[in-house]
């Protein structure tokens, strides 16, 4: 059997992200949203069948491509060299084996090697039985970590692939702070403002009706 590469974003034979998905994914970086994180493109259109096809299809050789667009969100910023390591916020045992990989560890290495930096695994999942030293709204939030010592002073850049509220990197953050780490946050991708969604065609209706 031969099987044979396609495109994540539009299937097309070749190469993991051809020439015309990779065009659609140089548009306009996400306005800065409360959450904080850096984010290279809105989880829209192409750049969304991108990470998805990534993320579901098993198609880990994207990775390096969207690292990429995470290094240049990085230079853009001009915050390259903030960091002295960098790492992911591990997803579910139950979803590495449904996917077949972690696609944060792995979009985590390539942006570790194209910014020359180590990388390493600084954050478990916090999975104390039924989790009752949380509060009702900490669970209600999402995933908890736990970070593993000797952070003190570590300057961390903690990577993931889409971000919407912003809760699962800002739990991150928060156990990495509980080890004395400094943690920037990044994402590929980063959902719309809903606020837009529901204002927008207000407004258009209300620009109509006073003409």
């Amino acid at each position: 059997m031969i099987f044979e590469t396609r495109c994540a974003g539009c299937g097309k034979p070749g190469a993991p992200v051809c020439r015309t998905c990779r065009f659609a994914l140089l548009g306009p970086a996400p306005r800065d949203a409360s959450h904080g994180v850096i984010a290279a493109v809105a989880f829209t259109g192409r750049a969304r069948r991108v990470v998805l096809g990534w993320k579901y299809r098993n198609r880990r050789s994207v990775s390096r491509h969207l690292a990429g667009l995470i290094v240049n969100r990085l230079l853009a910023v001009r915050a390259q060299h903030d960091f002295d390591i960098v790492t992911w916020a591990p997803t579910s045992r139950k979803r590495r084996r449904e996917r077949g990989f972690d696609q944060g560890e792995f979009l985590a290495r390539a942006v570790a090697r194209q910014l020359g930096l180590p990388c390493r695994r600084l954050l478990d999942r916090d999975t104390s039985a039924s989790q009752t030293s949380h509060s009702r709204a900490e669970r209600l939030a999402g995933s908890t970590f736990v970070a593993r010592p000797g952070l003190d002073g570590v300057r961390v850049l903690v990577v993931d692939d889409v971000v919407t509220t912003g809760s699962t990197l800002t739990a991150a953050a928060a156990a990495l702070h509980d080890r004395g780490a400094e943690a920037r946050l990044a994402a590929v991708a980063s959902t719309p403002d809903r606020r837009s969604v529901v204002v927008l065609p207000f407004a258009r209706r209300a620009a109509a009706a006073a003409a």
